[in-house]
C-alpha cells in the first residue's frame, strides 16, 4: 500500500522482551533526532487508557513501571487480547491519531498483527527493529520471569517473526549500543 498523504516518512516498529530496553532505545533516538522530528508512540497507552476507564483505575499509574501496573498486567493483557481479536487494528489506529512528526518510533510492538497493520497501512516506510538483551542484563534491570506474562503472546508474539530490518543489542555495552544508535540515526536522517 502507498503512504497516505501527510503520513509518516518513516515508521520504526520496536519490539523486544520486557526490560530489554525498548523505551530506553526509543527515548535515546528521540533525544538525538528531536521531538519535532520523531514521535514515540506506545501501543500500550491507548490500551491502558481504555482499560483504566472501563475498570475505574488510575491511567497515569498504569503508564509507569510500578507495582500498581504489575498488579493489573495479566488481566490487562487478557482484556487487550479480547479487543484485538474483535478488531486487530484497534490500538494501532488509536495511537497514530493526530501524530504530525515525520518519524514514528512505535516503542512496544508485540504482535505480528501490529506489524501487519502498520505494513498494510504505511507500506515501505515501515521497518522493524528488535531490541535484544541477555537474560542477565534484563534481570539487572529488574526483570523477573512472571508466568502468564513472559510466556504469553504479549512477550513472545514476535519471537519467531523472522528477519527484522534492524537488531539492536542492548546487553550493557554502552559503546556498542552507541554505535548501533548512530547507525540508526544516520538511516533515519537519510529518510527525511
Amino acid at each position: 500500500m502507498t503512504q497516505p498523504v501527510g503520513g509518516p516518512r518513516l515508521v520504526l516498529l520496536f519490539s523486544g522482551k520486557r526490560k530489554s530496553g525498548k523505551d530506553f532505545v526509543t527515548e535515546a533516538l528521540q533525544s538525538r533526532l528531536g521531538a519535532d522530528i520523531c514521535a514515540i508512540l506506545r501501543l500500550s497507552s491507548p490500551l491502558k487508557e481504555q482499560y483504566a476507564q472501563e475498570h475505574g483505575l488510575d491511567f497515569q499509574r498504569l503508564l509507569d513501571a510500578s507495582t500498581y501496573k504489575e498488579a493489573y498486567r495479566r488481566d490487562m493483557i487478557l482484556w487487550g487480547e479480547e479487543k484485538r481479536q474483535a478488531d486487530p487494528g484497534f490500538f494501532c489506529r488509536k495511537v497514530v491519531e493526530g501524530v504530525s512528526q515525520p518519524v514514528w518510533l512505535v516503542s512496544d510492538t508485540r504482535r505480528a498483527s501490529d506489524v501487519q497493520w502498520f505494513r498494510e497501512t504505511y507500506g515501505a516506510v515501515t521497518q522493524t527493529v528488535r531490541v535484544v538483551a541477555l537474560e542477565q542484563s534484563r534481570q539487572q534491570r529488574g526483570w523477573v520471569f512472571t508466568p502468564g506474562v513472559d510466556d504469553g503472546e504479549s512477550e513472545c508474539g514476535l519471537d519467531n517473526f523472522g528477519d527484522f530490518d534492524w537488531v539492536i543489542e542492548n546487553h550493557g555495552d554502552e559503546q556498542r549500543l552507541e554505535e548501533q544508535l548512530e547507525d540508526l540515526v544516520k538511516f533515519v536522517r537519510s529518510r527525511l
